[in-house]
């Protein structure tokens, strides 16, 4: 008896991958249609008493916008895998923040309805009052005044939030610390992004609030370049620039592997990590793969140990191997490890290395976006980390994840701006 095998030709499977592409384009611009439709309604009854001729340039205004959204998110999503340039980041994101604002007026228009539901049904119910299907001019225009409140929020982040720079300052006390580390200053940065910055001048400035701050030590904690490491050609001198006294250590973040382009041949992306790497050194930093660093001062040592990147989430790879960079730290009676991602630490970290008494780590940037004033701290961060920003602790081992001094993608800051944080070690009574 024969077997038959059905096979898949390649072009069969080229095709369907391009039909479910252009499937989920046409889904998201459909939803994008139909969102502007929907808000379209709260615009009509906001214009409706001014001169015909404002009404149809407000009109014309409207749906352009809408046509340069849906024309740049095909060409997005045509062209994906490529990075994009200043231009076409600037125009994505200023859409973007267009289109989330007026995501704040549905939330108005949806309740504008339930109001017109409930006044529907009562009409059903007391025939007297004569039902008016109008919508409610008021809470049309809240809606679109309370969507001005992110918009603008987003707009400022872009124009000055990305480059407003903030030193913090933060002491921590540990009862093993050796003595002659009592005043040790510590200094992180992380998640320099250097492909999103146009001009030299941000890091420049940068650099210079860093090296003011006399650090015994630098620490990087990764993502030195969003994909390529071209991107760090421009910069490279300036980071050169960051001095400290006893020595500047870096580890690798997720977008250092170059995972997120597509390139002509595997060898093209291992030379990529190969440059970046290279770049470390040509920079004086240290680059620590998986190993650690013994730091002595007056007879006495720390380790610093560096691993590359971890993930607990999924998409996220898992090259750093803890257990590879902690043998030769036993005897150092305190230990600080570089980790890019904050998840190894509930991940690995506090539940298999309970002597790493300070991780340092960065990756979530606080999502760029979010409300930090005193006594309240919120980002949409949280709702996928639980270690996101600032400080944390369990039992004797603390863990900072700093919320980068560069930006991706959304080319701003709002809320979380970009931060070099310096900590002063102290020696604690037992």
């Amino acid at each position: 008896m024969r077997l038959w095998r059905w096979r898949i030709h390649p072009r069969s499977q080229a095709f369907n991958f391009y039909m479910q592409r252009m499937i989920s384009i046409a889904v998201v611009l459909l939803i994008l249609f139909l969102v502007d439709l929907y808000v379209f309604q709260a615009v009509k009854t906001a214009a409706e008493y001014l001169a015909p001729s404002a009404q149809k340039a407000i009109y014309l205004m409207y749906w352009t916008i809408f046509a340069i959204t849906a024309g740049t998110f095909a060409l997005m999503s045509a062209t994906r895998g490529t990075p994009p340039n200043a231009f076409q980041t600037y125009l994505v994101s200023t859409l973007f923040i267009i289109f989330a604002s007026k995501l704040v007026v549905v939330l108005f228009l949806m309740l504008d309805d339930l109001v017109r539901v409930g006044k529907f049904a009562l009409n059903g119910v007391f025939a007297e009052a004569p039902f008016d299907p109008s919508r409610n001019r008021f809470l049309n225009q809240m809606g679109l005044l309370v969507a001005t409140i992110p918009l603008t929020a987003f707009i400022y982040g872009m124009v000055k939030g990305a480059y407003d720079y903030r030193v913090k300052r933060i002491t921590l006390h540990f009862p093993n610390l050796p003595q002659a580390f009592d005043g040790y200053k510590l200094l992180q940065i992380s998640d320099l992004h250097t492909g999103s910055f146009n001009s030299k001048a941000p890091l420049q400035e940068a650099v210079r609030l860093i090296n003011k701050q006399e650090a015994d030590l630098v620490f990087f904690t990764g993502d030195l370049v969003n994909n390529m490491a071209v991107e760090l050609d421009e910069h490279l001198d300036t980071l050169k620039g960051i001095k400290a006294k006893t020595g500047i250590y870096s580890v690798l973040g997720n977008h250092d592997y170059g995972d997120y382009v597509r390139w002509p041949s595997p060898e093209a992306k291992r030379q990529n990590l190969e440059n970046l790497i290279a770049g470390h050194g040509k920079m004086g930093w240290q680059l620590l793969l998986n190993e650690h660093r013994l730091i002595e001062k007056d007879g006495e040592r720390i380790a610093v140990l560096g691993v590359e990147n971890w993930g607990n989430r999924a998409g996220f790879p898992k090259y750093g191997r803890l257990d590879k960079a902690y043998p030769g730290t036993e005897q150092a009676p305190f230990k600080v490890l570089l980790s890019h991602d904050p998840s190894h630490w509930d991940g690995v970290v506090n539940k298999e290395f309970q002597h790493i008494d300070l991780t340092l780590s960065g990756h979530t940037h606080g999502m760029q976006f979010g409300v930090n004033i005193p006594g309240l701290k919120w980002s949409p961060a949280q709702y996928v980390y639980a270690q996101w920003a600032g400080l944390y602790r369990t039992g004797r081992q603390y863990l900072y994840v700093n919320t980068g001094l560069g930006f991706l993608g959304y080319p701003g800051r709002v809320g979380f701006l970009p931060e070099i944080t310096v900590f002063e070690l102290k020696k604690a009574d037992n």
